[in-house]
């Protein structure tokens, strides 16, 4: 691990299981990431060769916010600190929320229409700010039919949990969400003052390190924001020479449906005919995330089975059938992947695979 992570909390990250991808991914000289989220696979990729050098590295997220966060982030670190930084306050949260899925999201919408450099750092760090300290699903997404909702966030003293987000390409973000927020006191993955992500970073100056760190990581990483096909083509996988793709849609069923709004199911399908498709390209190394049972990989293709951490529904007592699915959890590796017998110090990472 780099120690490099996302400053926000997100569910159905692969943090965990990144040195195994990377294991099978190898150090190609082009790297894509259709589903950014919160990047945790690539922000934990090895040192490349013995020449040092970056390869190639392109991510993209149909989430208008997600690709704002990261893009900014990368350009502006100091500027996304500072609107990321302040104190907790449910009123502020349920302002902000507003403000954000209504002209936050218009100015995402037509600014990187316009620019596939656009960035708004305001958003950024507001978005970062909020996701941090809300609860359950329900930030920066909107209500199919837009209503305001006029009642003040409840704060809830359970245990913080993953976030269900629909962005500026998602058909449900009509209107202001009617969700009614939720102030998170904090939980595992923050700091040691119990808070999560940034909050838990408890000073200005760290946020700063943190994004600045990011920042510096990200140099030269293209961010697109878009269908995840857009970046698949040709022109920007196998002419840059041997290229590692990582598919993470969100799945065809369980609660890991956090990006893409009603399109979640089509999506994964989507993805893995993509995958059947191009998998026995040898040019390509292809890794598709899904739930055990939701794919059949064809002849050749790899296994990697993990296990992630359970969802907030199973940290309350109220989603067992949502922790067996972390047990569930499959990474299917193309052909083209290095295997265990070819990976350099690959060692125990493949034990039991196919």
């Amino acid at each position: 691990m780099t120690g490099l992570a996302a400053p926000f909390p997100w569910f159905g990250g692969k943090r965990k299981v990144a040195p195994e991808v990377w294991a099978a991914l190898g150090d190609p000289d082009n790297y894509i990431e259709p589903f950014a989220g919160s990047l945790a696979v690539l922000l934990n990729r090895p040192p490349s060769g013995p020449d040092g050098m970056r390869r190639k590295e392109t991510v993209n997220d149909a989430d208008g916010f997600v690709c704002n966060a990261w893009r900014a982030i990368a350009a502006d670190p100091e500027a996304v600190a500072a609107w990321a930084s302040g104190p907790l306050n449910e009123t502020d949260l349920f302002a902000r929320h507003l403000w954000l899925v209504n002209d936050g999201r218009s100015r995402l919408l037509h600014g990187m229409e316009a620019d596939p450099d656009y960035f708004d750092v305001k958003i950024a760090g507001w978005w970062v700010w909020g996701l941090c300290a809300w609860i359950g699903s329900g930030w920066c997404s909107a209500a199919p039919g837009g209503e305001v909702s006029e009642q003040m966030p409840a704060v809830d003293t359970g245990a913080h949990g993953g976030t269900s987000l629909r962005g500026v390409h998602s058909k449900a973000m009509r209107g202001p969400s009617t969700q009614i927020p939720k102030l998170s006191p904090g939980g595992a993955s923050g700091g040691g003052n119990g808070m999560q992500g940034i909050h838990g970073l408890n000073t200005r100056s760290r946020i700063l390190e943190t994004f600045q760190a990011l920042s510096a990581r990200l140099r030269g990483v293209r961010v697109a924001c878009g269908d995840f096909e857009r970046i698949l083509s040709d022109s920007v996988t196998w002419r840059h020479g041997t290229t590692a793709i990582l598919l993470d849609p969100p799945y065809a069923d369980g609660e890991e449906v956090y990006s893409a709004g009603d399109d979640a199911p089509g999506t994964f399908a989507r993805a893995a005919a993509w995958a059947a498709e191009h998998g026995s390209d040898k040019r390509l190394r292809i890794a598709l995330c899904g739930y055990e049972g939701t794919w059949s990989p064809p002849a050749g293709w790899s296994t990697i089975a993990w296990k992630a951490k359970g969802g907030y529904g199973g940290q309350r007592g109220e989603g067992k059938a949502k922790n067996e699915n972390a047990g569930r959890e499959r990474i299917w590796c193309s052909p083209g992947c290095l295997r265990a017998d070819d990976a350099v110090n690959a060692g125990p990472l493949f034990a039991g695979l196919p």
